[in-house]
């Protein structure tokens, strides 16, 4: 009697599991990917009944006019003194170090950017930028 010769074993991998696998982690990467990009999205806070600020006369003030000119409380000084000022302000301040700044709507940002340069490099640890309170407008919906 014959016997009918036995066929080779074959290592053949099965790639079914792992095509679905991949299947799967790219459906997880195409919705996941556009909200990474994105960043956080958030609606910042509409505030109604904000306090002045500042609210202390202790409280430092550095503004910038629409020509450039610097004021610290409300006293004209120049560029070239800023530092030296919030320098000797700032100096003997063990806590609240916070300097608030209004700079005129018109006034270049690098202006403004040079303005918190010097400030962080002479003491101030906290810059709170003082804006105008917008009026609630009349479609905006009202908070229960």
């Amino acid at each position: 009697m014959r016997v009918a010769p036995m066929p080779a074993v074959q290592a053949v991998p099965n790639v079914t599991p792992m095509i679905d696998v991949m299947l799967v982690l790219l459906v997880i990467f195409m919705v996941i990917a556009p909200t990474l990009l994105d960043g956080m999205r958030a609606v910042p806070p509409q505030t109604e009944h904000a306090v002045s600020h500042p609210a202390e006369e202790a409280d430092e003030v550095l503004g910038i006019d629409a020509a450039g000119m610097f004021y610290l409380n409300k006293q004209p000084i120049a560029r070239d003194q800023l530092a030296g000022a919030l320098r000797s302000i700032y100096t003997g301040r063990m806590k609240d170090r916070v300097l608030y700044v209004r700079a005129d709507r018109s006034t270049s940002y690098a202006l403004v950017l040079e303005a918190l340069d010097v400030a962080a490099k002479n003491g101030v640890v906290v810059v709170g930028m003082i804006s105008e309170q917008r009026a609630q407008s009349v479609d905006a919906p009202s908070r229960p």
